[in-house]
């Protein structure tokens, strides 16, 4: 209902009416991205922070470069909006993106709770000159691994990305279709080796699209692709929760909705992140460079990072916000249905034994091999991610478009045979009258 309201709003603002863009916030942000109700609290926290009133127009987008193109070629005047880090290097680079001004005045900061791991990986978003921190603000982050179901695989063989290639599994894997997670991850593990004998690390790697390196992911994908049964974007999860698939390469957020979806219906399913390498990901609040109302784009920013509010965005979901600090770490604990571990990159020294969410929180050792994504090689990457899901149908898929028209054959041949009967049969009455 409030979409609509919203919407709403923006035909009647569109149709001609007299706007005061002082007082009014577009916002553009992922599909089911946030607690709604926040929305309306803003407004409110606005007024009384600053004297002035404010409506939120929120809209939403389900793809990065959907969101972009809008910014880019069509000069929206969104003032809030909520890119990938990539996307963000991209924006930066395009200069698209208006500097963050961080100071509140006699409004607290809440820009400060933000984790220092989080504004550690943005330091190492390729601003092109400019530091991607002072552009952005960390909103939710999360990594890529393994749901598996635990009926059918052993947690020991999650630790290695080798059991997409195990011929056992061949039909009950699905992949994500996202191909700068796949390809950043995998080649993370494929370097392991090289990173723990000194000779490269990580955040070289993560930067890493020479036609090298796409080779060698794209020849280990070709090994396993033929067992494969769907490139999913959406759909993994109830596959999961059906058991109609058994392993899913897919994200941390994925995994919390599936294993608590699950277990509704006496599924049991897990998540792990392989220990030989994966990737972190992460979502940023920007200001685009044809923002109108910048103070209030600013003050949102400012709300979305209050602990409340990252906690409740977190229950609402099912993603892990950017914020950190002790009210939050408190808040996640539970030392009745979590073991102790150390997440002390994220929370600090009161996070090194927390019996935390190791779904939402991965503990430090695996962190230590999670690189991070970035805008390099996207057209080398689509060539490559297209050629592997090019001849990737499996082999119960094709037998099913085998049968399939097989039986279409069948139905032609059976039709045109009554068709000839049925007109042999007329020309012999034909023939004797």
């Amino acid at each position: 209902m409030k979409k609509i309201l919203y919407l709403a709003l923006a035909v009647l603002m569109f149709m001609g009416c007299s706007e005061d863009r002082s007082q009014i916030l577009k916002v553009y942000n992922w599909a089911d991205y946030i607690d709604e109700e926040l929305l309306d609290e803003f407004e409110v926290w606005y007024e009384e922070q600053t004297g002035e009133p404010v409506k939120i127009i929120y809209q939403t987008f389900d793809i990065n470069e959907t969101m972009l193109s809008k910014i880019e070629l069509g000069h929206e005047d969104y003032d809030v909006v909520c890119p990938s880090e990539y996307i963000i290097e991209r924006m930066l680079m395009n200069d698209l993106l208006l500097p963050l001004d961080k100071d509140f005045g006699d409004t607290p900061n809440y820009i400060d709770n933000v984790s220092p791991y989080i504004i550690e990986k943005f330091n190492q978003i390729d601003g092109h000159g400019k530091n991607a921190n002072d552009y952005s603000v960390g909103y939710m982050w999360g990594t890529v691994g393994l749901i598996y179901n635990p009926k059918y695989i052993d947690a020991s063989e999650t630790e290695s990305w080798e059991i997409l290639r195990n011929p056992e599994y061949s039909g009950k894997i699905l992949m994500k279709d996202a191909f700068r997670d796949v390809y950043t991850s995998l080649l993370i593990a494929l370097n392991k080796e090289e990173i723990d004998a000194g000779r490269k690390d990580i955040r070289t790697i993560s930067f890493d699209a020479s036609e090298e390196s796409i080779a060698l992911v794209r020849d280990y994908l070709y090994s396993f692709r033929d067992g494969v049964a769907g490139w999913e974007a959406d759909f993994g999860k109830e596959q999961m929760t059906k058991e109609l698939a058994w392993i899913n390469m897919s994200w941390s957020g994925d995994a919390a909705w599936s294993i608590e979806e699950a277990a509704e219906i006496g599924v049991e399913l897990e998540y792990a992140v392989p220990k030989t390498g994966s990737i972190v990901w992460f979502d940023g609040w920007v200001i685009p460079k044809y923002a109108k109302n910048t103070k209030a784009a600013k003050y949102f920013i400012n709300f979305m990072c209050k602990p409340e509010n990252a906690l409740r965005n977190m229950d609402v979901i099912g993603y892990v916000s950017a914020v950190g600090g002790s009210e939050v770490l408190e808040s996640m604990s539970d030392a009745d249905e979590y073991e102790p571990i150390d997440v002390s990159y994220f929370f600090g020294e009161d996070g090194q034994n927390a019996p935390v969410s190791p779904i939402m929180y991965p503990d430090n050792g695996t962190i230590a091999y999670c690189g991070m994504m970035h805008d390099r090689g996207t057209e080398e990457l689509l060539k490559m991610w297209s050629s592997v899901k090019g001849d990737s149908a499996s082999v119960w898929t094709y037998t099913i478009i085998c049968i399939f028209f097989a039986f279409l054959i069948l139905a032609v041949v059976l039709k045109y045979t009554k068709k000839s009967h049925r007109r042999k049969r007329y020309s012999k009455k034909k023939a004797r009258r």
